[in-house]
């Protein structure tokens, strides 16, 4: 007779599954529209800004709060510095989402209203998933594509008409916006799928400190603050929630469901605006403005259930 001895008895082991494939992907729309939901007080936030700063020194000091908040939490965690191969990406993060979408949009929100400059930055999905299409070779399906022109082609028609056939210096700064944001997007969701998504925006952020810093310092003596609670407010979300916050839990969304699918979530982030624009800034809103918002958000479904 033989015995087992206990040294090579197998003894069976709990492998924990991976997280199914529908559960993986909830997760990843949840917190990309957890990202709209932040962008969408970018804009109210901002104009709350420039009531105590200029455009120049709210940009650079937005960016400088930022940029600590995320050097503290590198340095807390003991991560390490990106990897040489991940440098340029990050350099197109910071260049496009840190530095240039800001401050497109805060000297286009001197002359432009909240909600107009929130519909204009409608086409940003389509935007998105165009720069997605030519970087990462992905092919989003014809349905979906229809459905991101559909919606682009409602905010265009929405933009030359408040314009009176026109646009305006304004409109020239947020389509200018539009491109820097949708490539530092793309290049961020790419990141996002070999670094945590929070360092992706914490390193661009924290490359941006060194020309912030004394940004913001010379922006202030040249234009000093006119410290109002509106003012204090507004940079403080537009620094912590959408330039920090918000983009890390939008980069780890689009990590899990694409830069395309992801992207025209977006495309819900006018309406919101609007929204915020008369609750929190008392604006009124022409009867086409809500009607062009909620005539793309029948386009989200559409390329949410499209094949990516």
């Amino acid at each position: 007779m033989t015995t087992q001895s206990s040294a090579t008895r197998r003894v069976p082991v709990a492998v924990p599954s991976a997280p199914p494939a529908g559960r993986a992907s909830r997760s990843g729309v949840a917190l990309a529209a957890l990202g709209v939901v932040a962008f969408s007080l970018t804009f109210p936030g901002t104009a709350w800004g420039l009531e105590s700063f200029g455009p120049w020194p709210l940009t650079a000091a937005r960016t400088s709060l930022a940029a600590l908040l995320a050097l503290g939490c590198l340095l807390a965690l003991r991560v390490r510095p990106p990897e040489r191969r991940h440098r340029a990406g990050l350099a197109v993060v910071a260049g496009g989402v840190v530095v240039g979408f800001p401050l497109l949009t805060t000297l286009a929100l001197e002359t432009s209203t909240t909600g107009h400059a929130a519909v204009v930055i409608g086409l940003l999905p389509l935007t998105t998933a165009a720069f997605s299409a030519l970087r990462t070779g992905h092919r989003p399906s014809r349905t979906f594509w229809a459905a991101a022109l559909a919606g682009a082609a409602v905010i265009v028609v929405f933009t030359v008409a408040q314009s009176g056939g026109s646009l305006s210096a304004g409109d020239a700064y947020l389509f200018g916006a539009l491109v820097v944001c949708a490539a530092g997007y793309t290049e961020g969701g790419r990141l996002a799928r070999e670094m945590p998504g929070w360092q992706v925006i914490g390193w661009a952020l924290v490359a941006c400190l060194p020309l912030a810093l004394p940004a913001a310092a010379a922006g202030l003596a040249l234009e000093p603050a006119r410290l109002s609670v509106h003012g204090v407010v507004g940079l403080a979300w537009i620094a912590f929630g959408s330039q920090f916050l918000g983009l890390v839990v939008w980069y780890r969304g689009m990590a899990a469901i694409g830069v395309a699918r992801a992207s025209q979530l977006q495309l819900a982030q006018p309406l919101l605006t609007l929204v915020w624009s008369v609750l929190l800034l008392g604006e009124r809103l022409s009867p086409a403005a809500p009607a062009a918002a909620v005539a793309v958000l029948v386009c989200i479904a559409v390329t949410q259930r499209a094949r990516t």
